[in-house]
């Protein structure tokens, strides 16, 4: 099973590509897709697209996990905003016929960790150890995108039917 994980930006959208087989995982690709902040942001939306689509066209996923949008009541237009980035990697995952989970971010934290007010840092040594890294994922958007990944691998071999 090959799962891509992403996690939306505007400027930075973070994605990982894990393969799982029997009960080992690997990583296929991470990395992340950067925008150019001072162009028109129709464009800055069409880079994010074009990088999505790249990604599913080298690794393949059979599935595809995206963490959720969170914003303060303060900041609503924050959620606006990054919902065009977000609605962009589930157009793409609709494009290539790829079924798609959601995940908050809490959800993700306690299935990696079991707290779902995790640390960061915390989240990040669950996924270093989980994956057999050498060292820390990083930077943050990737480590978001390939803890999303791992959650949904997690779901997947507690509900193989899912």
């Amino acid at each position: 099973m090959r799962v891509a994980g992403f996690d939306p930006g505007l400027r930075i959208t973070g994605f990982g590509v894990i393969e799982q087989k029997d009960r080992a995982c690997r990583v296929i690709q991470a990395g992340v897709i950067r925008v150019r902040e001072k162009q028109e942001f129709a464009l800055r939306l069409n880079e994010i697209y074009q990088g999505v689509k790249q990604v599913l066209e080298e690794c393949h996923p059979d599935q595809m996990a995206v963490e959720e949008l969170y914003s303060h009541y303060r900041h609503p237009r924050t959620a606006i905003l990054m919902a065009h980035a977000r609605g962009l990697i589930l157009l793409a995952a609709a494009e290539q016929g790829i079924p798609l989970a959601n995940y908050s971010a809490k959800r993700i934290k306690q299935t990696l960790t079991g707290n779902g007010s995790a640390g960061k840092m915390q989240v990040q040594r669950s996924i270093q150890s989980q994956l057999s890294l050498s060292r820390l994922p990083e930077p943050a958007d990737v480590a978001d995108a390939l803890a999303v990944a791992l959650c949904h691998l997690n779901r997947l071999s507690k509900n193989p039917g899912a």
